[in-house]
């Protein structure tokens, strides 16, 4: 623990608040913690005040903060070889792209290795265009899929709007989020033939000789941990296939252990055409993220030129990272402690959905799970209209979680919870304790 004076932190800040622009944020009224350090599931600011990382800073740092192993191999590479243009091959580019064969499914080929989650996207898109010949891309409007222009017009919700007018062939289609679905549904398959049945529908009147690819998150991520129902991933890998069409998994925060399964399609038995990674491949220790692409289309590239590069493509401290990274994922148990505290979780999160009138629907799979709130559970209505939280209720639930030592975000009227990899059960029931505390006063707002 490092703590600092008071004169050093009022120093850091008003040069950051000076210099530095925030995402996705009004400059005028931030008031951001200077943090000193962090280890395992906790990160502490300036005074020494430790808080729980419940949402592994942006659902990236899977494996804890300061893992030696991981920083140790950085500074090893850095002595070794820092950089190398992506056009020559390197030990560990090579070494890293073989171990994430190895774990994806068994029809992927080879790896484009990017910056981050955006990047791959967009290289994805690119992939995707090239091998099929066509213009058309298909992606949900409860998504995230990066802030670049092309990854942008990508993303279904409110953050694409700076980036439209949009780019043509981008079209979107409607989430199987069943907790605000406009019908009653017998069961999960029912609820996957209706949507699947639309999504067929909307590609024939778009023109099926025309789309490319589907884009979806396997489990969407930030827009409410909205997880696929019964047969849902399966019906449209199905759809793919009579159509011609490539299925892109992004997998940039389900993958690497954090559903309890190296990739989150795991869980359905499906096999992407190309998959999208970044976050959990090296926990934010450093930048990296790739496209993992199916056999035949890495083929196809043997005879036709691949318009897609990076300076930084495969970087060798990313790369080193990475490898070490999957070795701590390996040797810790962490995928199998994703799913045995997932289990933890997911009871705590029922134990709030019965107790508090304000949360109205909790979903969660490994240790990647979400609260929505809501101002009534017989009607459903969100705490917060949707992109539209103008008295920033959310804000104001978040900043009480944090001055009660729990860290996380919300999007919308839902709160993500999604600790590092590494919680134990102890930590857990502490920091849903917290929870429980805050959600009392989101009941009180609501009566």
């Amino acid at each position: 623990m490092v703590i600092k004076s008071d004169s050093y932190a009022r120093d850091i800040k008003e040069k950051d608040k000076k210099n530095n622009l925030h995402s996705w944020s009004a400059q005028g009224k931030l008031d951001p913690k200077v943090i000193t350090g962090a280890e395992g599931i906790y990160f502490w600011d300036h005074t020494g005040k430790k808080y729980f990382d419940m949402s592994s800073q942006l659902v990236n740092v899977n494996i804890g903060h300061g893992n030696k192993k991981v920083i140790n191999a950085i500074k090893e590479q850095a002595d070794k070889l820092p950089f190398i243009g992506p056009s020559h091959a390197v030990d560990v580019r090579s070494e890293l792209a073989s171990r994430l064969l190895k774990i994806a499914p068994d029809n992927m080929g080879k790896v484009f290795f990017t910056t981050g989650g955006s990047d791959a996207n967009e290289n994805a898109i690119k992939i995707a265009k090239m091998f099929t010949g066509r213009n058309k891309v298909f992606s949900r409007y409860r998504s995230y899929h990066g802030a670049t222009y092309g990854s942008a017009n990508l993303t279904g919700e409110p953050r694409r709007f700076v980036s439209e007018p949009g780019i043509a062939g981008f079209v979107k289609f409607f989430d199987p989020y069943i907790y605000r679905s406009h019908f009653e549904f017998k069961s999960e398959k029912e609820a996957s033939r209706y949507y699947l049945a639309q999504l067929r529908e909307q590609i024939i009147y778009e023109g099926r000789e025309s789309i490319a690819a589907i884009f979806l998150e396997t489990v969407t991520g930030s827009n409410g941990i909205i997880i696929p129902p019964d047969g849902y991933l399966q019906g449209v890998r199905e759809i793919c296939d009579e159509f011609g069409i490539l299925m892109v998994c992004d997998e940039v925060m389900a993958g690497f252990g954090r559903t309890g399964e190296w990739f989150a399609c795991n869980h359905w038995g499906v096999s992407p055409d190309l998959i999208t990674f970044a976050k959990g491949i090296n926990c934010g220790y450093i930048p990296l993220g790739g496209v993992l692409v199916r056999k035949d289309i890495a083929e196809f590239f043997d005879h036709n030129t691949l318009m897609c590069g990076l300076t930084y493509s495969g970087h060798p401290i990313g790369c080193a990272a990475g490898i070490a990274t999957l070795e701590v994922y390996e040797e810790e148990g962490l995928i199998e402690n994703s799913k045995a505290m997932g289990k933890v979780l997911g009871e705590e999160l029922e134990k709030l959905k019965t107790k508090h009138p304000s949360v109205g629907d909790v979903r969660y799979i490994g240790l990647f799970s979400a609260i929505e709130l809501v101002k009534d559970k017989a009607t459903k209505e969100p705490l917060v209209p949707y992109g539209q939280d103008t008295e920033k209720v959310m804000a104001g639930i978040i900043g009480n979680l944090r001055e009660n030592c729990f860290s996380t975000y919300s999007h919308e009227n839902i709160i993500i919870v999604a600790p590092p990899l590494t919680i134990n059960k102890e930590e857990i029931k502490e920091a849903m304790a917290i929870m429980d505390k805050v959600i009392y006063e989101v009941d009180d707002m609501i009566k």
